[in-house]
């Protein structure tokens, strides 16, 4: 499962919507199932296509505080490699088959690559929203130990008590948005170096 984190003036419904123009088409259909604040998009390839195989994927989109966080399922490709599979095996047989099989193929090419046009079809929606990966200025905020009063990032004291803030200034993993610390070497959410 692949997590996403966006920050801003962002909804559920919105990635929701962009996911739904742009997959609810051609051989593709999706639905909404859910209420406002979570939702699941269902992709999948639609029943009796004339080409490819069936495949599947769900997006769930959560509202997280300053903005939400979307989980990719894993893709069903049982449809697909059966497929590809037919085609290699008329192509074994008969190479000039694969003329025939070129829809096919064609299509079975582009489910394989499902995931990834959702990963940019919300990429997109969120740039358009003005949402990103890095935190919300409200969660970049300190909060003193002491006193218990939020404080910008980078202040070295507390502004209403003046106790020492420390070292542990919160940032967001540049690759999916998680929140982590300065002290951590690598995301606890994808793994990736920080």
């Amino acid at each position: 499962m692949d997590r996403r984190i966006l920050y801003g003036n962002i909804k559920p419904y919105d990635i929701a919507r962009a996911l739904m123009a742009e997959f609810n088409r051609g051989n593709l259909h999706a639905q909404t199932v859910g209420q406002e604040d979570k939702l699941a998009v269902q992709i999948a390839t639609r029943t009796g296509a004339r080409s490819g195989g069936q495949t599947a994927l769900t997006v769930s989109i959560q509202s997280i505080t300053d903005g939400v966080m979307i989980e990719i399922g894993q893709q069903a490709w049982l449809g697909v490699a059966a497929s590809l599979g037919q085609t290699a095996f008329s192509a074994l047989r008969n190479p000039f088959s694969l003329l025939g099989r070129l829809d096919d193929l064609a299509q079975d090419i582009e489910n394989m690559q499902l995931r990834e046009s959702v990963l940019r079809t919300i990429d997109r929606a969120a740039a358009a929203l003005g949402a990103s990966r890095e935190l919300s200025e409200r969660l970049r905020r300190v909060v003193c130990e002491y006193c218990n009063t939020a404080n910008p990032t980078g202040e070295g004291s507390c502004i209403a008590c003046g106790a020492p803030l420390g070292n542990t200034y919160p940032i967001a993993c540049p690759n999916c948005g998680f929140a982590v610390t300065s002290n951590d070497k690598s995301c606890p959410n994808c793994g990736k170096l920080l």
